[in-house]
């Protein structure tokens, strides 16, 4: 991917969604919430603190995320459809 997010951006792709419920039941694309899981694809070099210096973030590429329903830019890179957000808009890293 030929792209470098600033600061303390994070980019994301979406992780693909269950398409059956508990009870069995198939759920069209259309019906289906988009899910709020997802893989780090990439991370800025960090914020800039008060003391001018650049606190890291506590994300790395590879880590699975929780982000919430409306956070982020959906973004189209390289034909995939990822999300950038600040890294305060992600609420745990799933271990």
């Amino acid at each position: 991917m030929k792209f470098r997010p600033l600061h303390d951006r994070v980019v994301v792709k979406r992780v693909d969604s269950e398409t059956k419920s508990a009870g069995g039941i198939i759920i069209p694309d259309t019906a289906a919430e988009k899910p709020q899981e997802g893989k780090v694809i990439a991370v800025g070099p960090g914020a800039l603190g008060e003391d001018g210096k650049v606190v890291k973030l506590d994300v790395k590429s590879g880590d699975r995320v929780l982000f919430g329903k409306w956070s982020g830019t959906e973004v189209k890179i390289d034909g995939d459809d990822l999300l950038i957000m600040k890294e305060s808009d992600i609420m745990g890293v799933i271990e």
